[in-house]
């Protein structure tokens, strides 16, 4: 069934062409049926598009009129759908991705310069803030993703891990000697605490795990930034609560040691998450599959 439109571009283009032959061959169409298509348009319209001449036809004044409208209608129809296929092809866009500070550095990076490498044209919009934080910016609408720390208890989102993160305690030279036997919980708390801020997710876990086993934990010192954690470690100011596979740095370099304790802490995992009702962009989709595919673990 031909439609409005369908009758508008065969009057576009004979518009162009001057020329029912002519605008037949551009649009594999035969003559006939473009003149059958002008003539039902010119029907519907109550109103004479063309003036027919043995050399071809011509514009009236009313068909010109209506071409300049119809012509600038179908080229913006036409940019759009080129547009279309620009983000299907990931040409064109923008990615704005929620992590946190430690993630971002620790993590991230690599895989946004893969990505990037891959789709050069689209744009990275990031945005840092707590999990907490991060969770809200997704519902309301303002980030595509978060890399998040988990577990997030959340019904609205749907997460995907994207790798293993452990949780340990690390010292430096002055309390070197913990890191040679095995320290229980109960011991170690004895000693002055570096933790990240309350309302911090990884504190959270850890803390949980602690009451979990009776130990409530009074840190020290209640820190915003995890390199922090680390310096305040190194210069001997406590022991630190740090992950792991951030901290390799400062362990191979022998800058600080990590504390043996008897229950270690369970593994928890870094993760992408997004709103559930909201499908994710071919962009975001993209990212998601990179940063899956290098992490089934964490080797940073």
């Amino acid at each position: 069934m031909i439609t409005k439109l369908d009758l508008y571009k065969v009057f576009c283009q004979v518009g162009k062409s001057k020329s029912f032959s002519k605008a037949s061959k551009e649009l594999y169409m035969t003559q006939p049926a473009v003149s059958q298509a002008i003539m039902q348009l010119e029907r519907e319209l109550d109103i004479r598009l063309f003036n027919r001449t043995p050399k071809g036809v011509s514009l009236t004044n009313e068909g010109s009129l209506l071409f300049e409208y119809v012509n600038s209608a179908i080229n913006l129809i036409n940019v759009g759908e080129e547009k279309i296929l620009e983000f299907k092809g990931l040409t064109v866009g923008e990615l704005k991705i929620g992590v946190g500070d430690t993630i971002s550095k620790y993590f991230l990076l690599p895989y946004l310069e893969i990505f990037h490498n891959r789709y050069p044209n689209l744009k990275f919009k990031i945005i840092n803030g707590t999990t907490i934080e991060l969770c809200a910016l997704i519902k309301s609408g303002e980030i595509d993703i978060a890399i998040c720390n988990f577990p997030i208890d959340d019904p609205s989102l749907e997460l995907i891990p994207c790798g293993e993160i452990r949780d340990v305690f690390v010292c430096g030279e002055k309390y070197k000697d913990l890191s040679k036997g095995k320290l229980s919980l109960e011991e170690m708390v004895k000693y002055p605490l570096i933790f990240l801020e309350p309302n911090s997710n990884s504190r959270k876990y850890v803390e949980k795990f602690m009451l979990s086993k009776g130990i409530k934990i009074s840190p020290e010192f209640e820190l915003g930034s995890f390199d922090l954690l680390l310096e305040f470690a190194r210069i001997n100011l406590g022991i630190a609560c740090v992950v792991k596979e951030f901290s390799r740095d400062y362990l191979e370099k022998g800058l600080l040691y990590e504390v043996n304790v008897l229950e270690e802490i369970p593994s928890r995992s870094i993760g992408v998450c997004y709103l559930k009702s909201v499908p994710l962009s071919l962009a975001s989709t993209k990212f998601v599959e990179i940063l899956c595919a290098a992490n089934s673990s964490l080797n940073i």
